[in-house]
């Protein structure tokens, strides 16, 4: 028998195990899976685990699904950290794709001396309409004082239904034969690849040069500082003189700017076009990287490339085991739910009872 005692203070050592315990237990979690249908375990984890790294094309893949998966969860580091829940950054993401397929589409005749520069104003385009998104939160919250998890939430609707109404209706490509998409964009508007023939672009290095960037603005600078202290101890925050407006509006508009540029990447990138089929789920699993990544960007890193796994190997278990591919969200919500229960070991500790009720009994 045992019982959990408080820790007289948070672990330190449990804070950055317990990633590692929950993936141990979800591991374990996926071999029962397995067993129960039907399918031999190893193969099965070996769908998961060694084949997204086994090659140059494999870790191509991987790349392509960790930068937007590591973009958007920086951003939401940053307002989890700042006791601000966006929970919309899919909404946004679809947004930035919206507003980066639009110049994508005008790229004509008239723009190609911009060459491969036309790739700029794409990009700027999806951070801007991510931004704009993410600003609707914060104008609700910072005016009426609304709920940022609803209003962000349910904008991520809005924006799934904007994108159905234009790839149906007006940016619907006359000759593709009826079906709801739009134009292919034209060479010069995709995102240059990192090496030929493989579809490894320069997200990449633009998600780990973000990666220091929000490093040094956590960890360096007056203003990283105001916007952990509002988040950890707000009445200390108020009391410092910082500002909890700039906060809110500070954290939504990087974190809504940085979906939407993983938004833009995503659809000048692999996609090349608008599709229905933009949400990918990237908004939602990046909350699950933020935290498994300890919302430190270094952290984050790493989250970002098992939950490009998880998606890389639910498509292999799919196409090669017969498994269906909803088969990644099952391992994503067990590696959610098993980090939330092993978290619970930073500020308790497990304390056997079991000599003290033999004890009892004698």
């Amino acid at each position: 028998m045992f019982k959990l005692e408080a820790r007289p203070q948070a672990s330190k050592l449990m804070s950055l195990a317990s990633p590692l315990l929950a993936l141990a237990v979800t591991v374990l979690f996926g071999v029962g899976l397995f067993v129960l249908l039907g399918k031999d375990p190893l193969r099965g984890l070996q769908m998961f685990f060694v084949e997204p790294l086994s090659s140059l094309y494999a870790l191509s893949e991987l790349s392509v699904k960790a930068t937007p998966l590591i973009l958007i969860a920086l951003g939401l580091a940053v307002c989890f950290r700042s006791n601000v829940w966006n929970i919309g950054a899919e909404g946004q993401f679809v947004v930035g794709a919206l507003c980066a397929g639009w110049v994508a589409m005008q790229a004509g005749p008239d723009t190609v001396w911009l060459g491969r520069g036309i790739v700029v104003p794409i990009l700027l385009a999806g951070v801007l309409g991510g931004m704009a998104w993410a600003a609707i939160v914060a104008l609700l919250r910072d005016r009426f004082n609304a709920n940022e998890i609803l209003v962000s939430l349910m904008l991520v609707y809005v924006a799934e239904q904007l994108l159905g109404w234009l790839v149906y209706g007006p940016w619907k490509d006359p000759a593709g034969y009826n079906f709801p998409q739009t134009i292919t964009f034209v060479p010069e508007t995709k995102i240059p690849r990192l090496v030929q023939n493989l579809r490894a672009h320069i997200g990449l290095p633009m998600a780990l040069g973000a990666v220091a960037l929000l490093w040094v603005f956590l960890f360096r600078t007056y203003r990283g500082f105001a916007l952990q202290v509002g988040g950890l101890a707000p009445a200390a925050a108020r009391y410092a003189g910082f500002s909890s407006r700039s906060a809110l509006w500070t954290a939504l508009l990087l974190s809504g700017g940085m979906a939407g540029l993983a938004g833009g990447l995503e659809a000048a990138g692999p996609l090349g076009q608008l599709t229905p089929y933009v949400p990918a789920g990237y908004g939602f699993a990046a909350i699950i990287v933020a935290y498994v990544g300890r919302l430190h960007p270094v952290g984050i890193v790493f989250a970002g490339v098992l939950m490009s796994m998880f998606y890389i190997g639910g498509e292999l278990a799919q196409s090669r085991m017969g498994l269906p591919k909803s088969l990644t969200g099952v391992f994503q919500g067990l590696l959610l739910f098993t980090l939330l229960a092993c978290d619970t070991l930073i500020a308790y500790r497990v304390r056997w009872l079991r000599a003290a009720a033999s004890g009892a009994r004698s």
